[in-house]
């Protein structure tokens, strides 16, 4: 796992140098959420609100997403994807499904069957279930 942690920090770097896992993972979420507070991110990733803070300064910084006030309410902020962070996580999404392909692509289906029944289930441990 710590190996698999390492590639995947690693390859978010190459496939994109201003884009790190973590910034990623944002991105991700904003795209799929459609949006949301900072405090929404640093809640759903159990992170500090100060380490979410950084990440969206650095991420509005490069023009890849957006605050808008909430047509409900206009006191909170909602951070959306720009057209530029769409693209660069499409860019980055695209390149990784590569990468995957490319790497599982001598392995035999029943292998590839398994594989992903064990990720589906890994992925659906309950929320506070940590690998520490």
């Amino acid at each position: 796992m710590t190996i698999f942690a390492r590639r995947a920090r690693a390859s978010a770097g190459r496939m994109h140098p201003e884009l790190s896992l973590v910034s990623y993972t944002l991105l991700g979420h904003l795209e799929e959420s459609g949006g949301c507070r900072a405090t929404d991110l640093a809640a759903h990733y159990a992170l500090d609100k100060s380490t979410v803070s950084r990440q969206v300064t650095a991420l509005e910084r490069t023009g890849l997403i957006e605050r808008r006030l909430d047509p409900e309410d206009h006191r909170v902020q909602v951070l959306h994807l720009t057209g530029a962070g769409e693209e660069i996580l499409a860019q980055v999404t695209r390149s990784r499904r590569a990468a995957f392909r490319q790497r599982l692509a001598d392995w035999p289906e029943g292998d590839l069957v398994r594989f992903a029944a064990y990720l589906e289930r890994y992925n659906a441990a309950p929320p506070g279930v940590d690998a520490d």
